[in-house]
């Protein structure tokens, strides 16, 4: 199986088509570009033209939102073959998937749902992410959940769940910094604790987003917009974690309300001089 492949230890966005026209032909000001790979599972056309123009100079990792690897069933031939053919012509840096899933007996549901996180859910997800593993060729990272309730069937902790799974198929972590503080919130587990104990060997990524609050007062629950700016209070675990685990390469989401180019770079800078601070603050700290 091929290794992982390293993007860029910088801040990265995602491709938004509205954004060509300020990227293409000008100098580079962000590290890498994240792309949703079901936006490019089409025969041809302007899509997979601008795809090419992006993967000519910028790094890119696809991400994907519609495997369905938690939903316990058969992943979808068609999709997956979609999916090799796309690594196979771009060759990306890096490819990742959400545990979670978006499928039921063929109905399909735009969404991210969450996996159940018990030992039957655990081993099916396994055999999902080797399934893709084997079937492109390439190990993948998965993604750390947004949780706004507790389900009553889980029986292991999230950490120790997506560890576990990592150790057993040989994927990698993508620690979504954004859903773990949304998920301490919501749940009321300890963000930091957390944070603390992801094992930094199997990042390979970090994601930060925006969040915002449930639009019923009554409900003290946070939800994953991707449709602002990071908060501080995200800001300051991203540092914490890297701190402790080093540089990697991080993404700015911003999916809703997307912002004018400007503003969403002034946002990938703002992390890269997060990754700059911390990076200096490591190596004065070891001398």
């Amino acid at each position: 199986m091929i290794p992982l492949t390293q993007l860029p230890e910088r801040a990265g966005v995602g491709f938004k088509a509205e954004h060509a026209q300020d990227i293409f032909g000008a100098e580079p000001v962000v590290g890498w570009f994240e792309v949703h790979p079901e936006n490019y599972m089409v025969a041809g056309g302007p899509r997979l033209a601008m795809l090419e123009e992006l993967c000519a100079h910028y790094p890119v990792s696809m991400h994907g939102v519609g495997l369905s690897l938690g939903g316990g069933e058969p992943l979808k031939k068609n999709h997956l073959a979609d999916l090799k053919r796309l690594v196979d012509r771009f060759n990306p840096a890096m490819v990742s998937e959400h545990i979670a899933w978006s499928a039921h007996e063929g109905l399909y549901m735009a969404d991210l749902l969450p996996t159940p996180m018990t030992k039957t859910s655990l081993s099916q997800l396994v055999d999902a992410i080797n399934s893709v593993q084997d079937f492109i060729g390439r190990r993948i990272l998965i993604e750390n959940p947004t949780s706004y309730v507790p389900l009553p069937q889980n029986s292991i902790p999230e950490l120790e769940f997506i560890t576990e799974v990592a150790a057993r198929s040989g994927c990698g972590l993508l620690i979504d910094v954004n859903n773990v503080y949304i998920s301490a919130h919501n749940l009321g587990f300890d963000a930091n604790a957390f944070i603390d104990a992801v094992p930094g060997d199997l990042v390979g990524e970090i994601h930060l987003a925006g969040h915002e609050e449930d639009a019923n007062p009554d409900d003290d629950v946070l939800i994953d917009t991707h449709s602002r700016p990071v908060a501080d209070p995200v800001w300051d675990l991203f540092d914490r974690l890297i701190a402790r685990i080093g540089r990697k390469p991080t993404l700015i989401e911003w999916d809703n309300d997307v912002p004018s180019w400007d503003v969403l770079a002034r946002e990938a800078a703002l992390a890269d001089r997060h990754l700059e601070y911390t990076a200096g603050a490591q190596l004065e700290a070891a001398s």
